[in-house]
């Protein structure tokens, strides 16, 4: 028996500022979307020609608020082949929430608190 990870969701209070956010912060677009026939939400897949593993935020027409991500202990993991641009985006962005310069690694924050990790290629 085989698994292979395809998606992973977040639910986001403003889809499109989200999706903005996405786009210019890691290059992911939207390659499909579902919306409710009744409006109550918009599910849409966001990924890179790189690889099939998507993000899929879903938008909850009921849940204007924020959402409650409690402490921030899990996030998803981005490898970069341009560490140092990739940093000087994020830092002009001014979405770096945390950076471990022993570890080589950073983390940037999306419009809804959800962390996500930088980690440049390595030998």
């Amino acid at each position: 028996m085989k698994f292979r990870m395809i998606h992973e969701n977040y639910n986001v209070s403003d889809l499109d500022k989200s999706l903005q956010f996405y786009e210019a912060a890691l290059g992911l677009t939207e390659k499909r979307r579902k919306t409710a026939e009744d409006g109550s939400f918009i599910i849409v897949y966001i990924g890179n020609k790189d690889n099939d593993f998507e993000m899929e935020l879903t938008w909850l027409r009921d849940h204007p608020q924020k959402y409650d991500i409690g402490e921030e202990e899990f996030h998803l993991a981005f490898r970069t082949d341009d560490y140092d641009a990739a940093h000087k985006l994020h830092e002009e962005m001014g979405c770096i929430c945390f950076e471990n310069p022993s570890m080589g690694i950073y983390f940037i924050k999306d419009p809804d608190g959800y962390w996500l990790e930088i980690v440049p290629e390595r030998d």
